[in-house]
């Protein structure tokens, strides 16, 4: 993409590094940071070839949020898509794993898009958090929805009711972040998980991914129900008979992601 764009994507293997780039702004989100993300899970969603997903920022800041400066000036409908609400990615229906590498503060809005990745790569003494009380508004884009799921009641509400952030070292304690590396190894250990992650069939990825997600809150025996539905597409496979035929080979399995 160009200089000026606001969102860059590059293909890194199997996975897509998505970079929101407005570091003058400390990648406030505006209409053309949504639309752009969302284009870029179109392109990873669209791409066979794609297992994963990276999303980060250019410059000392993951995200500051909403831009305010667009929203006074009336352009607050362009900061949501319609498939994807704010930042053409919280709401986004996918299929692929995406890794927030979290490049520096995740405030706001910007925790909003890190809580929507499914894990989260952070800075030493990086912070998250969502500061909306402090300018009288409210986290409408996730973090009161997401937050006590992922953090549990009473370390949310001490998040949106205070507006103070939280350490990554605590977050990573509460089990919000899946690791804390030093800043100038952020997205080098997002690829390498990513990496990780693609080394595993992908079907069986994406399954497991939705069974989690879909199960949360179910029966036992609703779960157990939800997890069969979702297993029979991958025992169908071609990678389903390559799994086992791999390890008896004593190779390395080639998956085809069908």
């Amino acid at each position: 993409m160009s200089d000026e764009a606001k969102i860059l994507t590059e293909v890194r293997g199997r996975t897509l590094l998505i970079t929101i780039n407005r570091p003058e702004a400390r990648n406030a989100v505006n209409g053309a940071v949504a639309s752009g993300i969302e284009a870029a899970i179109d392109e990873l969603e669209g791409n066979d070839e794609l297992w994963t997903g990276v999303l980060t920022g250019n410059g000392p800041v993951f995200s500051a949020g909403a831009d305010l400066k667009a929203i006074n000036s009336g352009e607050a409908a362009a900061l949501n898509t319609q498939r994807g609400g704010f930042g053409g990615f919280v709401q986004r229906e996918r299929t692929k794993p995406v890794i927030a590498a979290l490049n520096g503060p995740a405030l706001a809005g910007g925790c909003e898009l890190a809580i929507a990745c499914d894990l989260i790569v952070a800075p030493e003494g990086g912070l998250i958090g969502i500061p909306e009380v402090k300018r009288s508004l409210i986290a409408l884009a996730g973090g009161l929805v997401r937050l006590p799921r992922l953090l549990g009641k009473n370390a949310a509400l001490e998040l949106a009711m205070t507006g103070e952030p939280f350490p990554v070292e605590r977050m990573y304690q509460l089990g919000l972040v899946n690791r804390v590396v030093p800043a100038d190894q952020v997205l080098s250990e997002a690829l390498a998980l990513a990496d990780k992650i693609n080394e595993a069939a992908p079907l069986a990825v994406r399954a497991s991914r939705q069974a989690i997600l879909q199960t949360d809150g179910m029966s036992d025996s609703d779960a157990f129900a939800k997890c069969g539905e979702l297993v029979g597409p991958v025992f169908r496979s071609e990678d389903f008979a390559e799994g086992p035929l791999a390890f008896i080979e004593k190779r390395a399995p080639q998956w085809k992601a069908k």
